[in-house]
């Protein structure tokens, strides 16, 4: 070994080789595993986290109730209390001059229960499908109430819910179907159906939708027998639903590409269903959450299916604009952008050549 080289080290071909190996590994399909093995980590605790915080133990903080006072000396003071302490909780108590004004409300979902007062004697109407465990916690407080307070009870079921779903889950679980099917529907057209272009891609959105929502319909009502389905109307909240959450992954695959899922599954699983009032009702709901949810696509397919099975007559247009609106935002970002998306057939792509053309040709 010469003088020069104890003198001036090593030959800098080390340093070559590491920084050779730092590109392969960069080129190689190691460094997307490992990124995405550290994102589906943080996802699984996100997703943990989230119906967790929110299903796990769920709290009232303020209830809309209706008062209808026949003693005519005003609401009692003392069994609002004690339902409050109990409850640890506010009543939004808003008073009625008879039992027909405060039904019609809790048909038009304005108000959870109804106190009425008649001298000392209590009458709690809960309805049950409009938010069954806000029903469950007003009527397991209302008694202790009634004893702090010295007072009679009698507990009523204004609009019980269905037989075949006892727990009022029945709904955010076709509901959840329908926007997970969704978004997985055009990954797979993503993957499998790369080819097809904008108009094409939406039209295919658009057929799975129909045909998954009427399987969805078909299996809990026909099938399974677990609600009684206003059959038209509910296919059609699902069919909307299920092409909404499928242009709102196009779209952020237009914007992200390949890490299209991750927007669209904090969007639609992590913050869209939890606060979608169809697990646990609003009212017990954290507070933020409660108003977001309303405004995204799975708390407005929810919001529009409940009411079609419970309360029909009293059908609102807003979660239809909330839909509409997403799937509009969606379509339009993926149509402007539609250069930008990875799929679609290119002017300049070959063409493949046919399969009995001669060698050579």
């Amino acid at each position: 070994m010469s003088a020069d080289q104890h003198e001036d080290g090593p030959a800098p071909g080390g340093s070559v080789r590491a920084d050779s190996r730092r590109t392969s590994f960069r080129e190689s399909p190691f460094l997307p595993a490992v990124v995405l093995s550290l994102i589906l980590a943080a996802a699984a605790g996100l997703f943990a986290g989230s119906y967790t915080y929110t299903m796990a133990n769920p709290t009232p903080r303020h209830i809309p109730a209706a008062t209808v006072d026949y003693t005519g000396t005003g609401v009692p003071r003392d069994f609002v209390a004690a339902m409050e302490k109990a409850l640890g909780a506010s009543l939004e108590l808003r008073p009625y001059r008879g039992q027909a004004a405060a039904r019609a409300d809790v048909e038009d979902q304005r108000v959870f229960a109804v106190l009425t007062f008649r001298g000392d004697d209590v009458r709690l109407d809960v309805a049950s499908a409009a938010g069954q465990s806000v029903a469950q916690v007003l009527v397991q407080t209302a008694p202790r109430a009634a004893r702090e307070a010295g007072a009679g009870l009698r507990i009523h079921d204004l609009k019980p819910l269905q037989p075949g779903d006892p727990r009022g889950l029945a709904i955010f679980y076709i509901s959840l179907a329908a926007v997970i099917i969704g978004f997985v529907g055009a990954i797979q057209l993503s993957v499998h159906a790369r080819d097809l272009d904008p108009l094409e891609r939406i039209a295919a959105i658009a057929g799975y939708a129909l045909l998954g929502s009427f399987s969805i319909a078909a299996v809990v009502d026909w099938l399974l027998g677990a609600l009684d389905l206003p059959f038209a109307e509910s296919w059609s909240i699902l069919a909307f639903t299920m092409f909404t959450s499928g242009m709102v992954f196009t779209m952020f695959n237009t914007l992200f590409g390949r890490w299209a899922m991750l927007p669209t599954w904090g969007l639609m699983v992590l913050l869209g269903n939890p606060s979608s009032g169809g697990a646990v009702s609003w009212p017990l709901l954290p507070s933020p959450l409660g108003r977001i949810g309303q405004w995204l696509p799975p708390g407005a397919s929810v919001n529009a299916q409940h009411t079609a099975v419970y309360f029909g007559d009293a059908q609102h247009a807003f979660p239809f604009l909330v839909l509409a609106a997403w799937a509009a935002v969606s379509t339009a970002v993926f149509w402007v952008w539609r250069h930008r998306h990875p799929g679609g057939r290119s002017a300049d792509r070959p063409e493949p050549p046919a399969a009995d053309a001669p060698a050579g040709a």
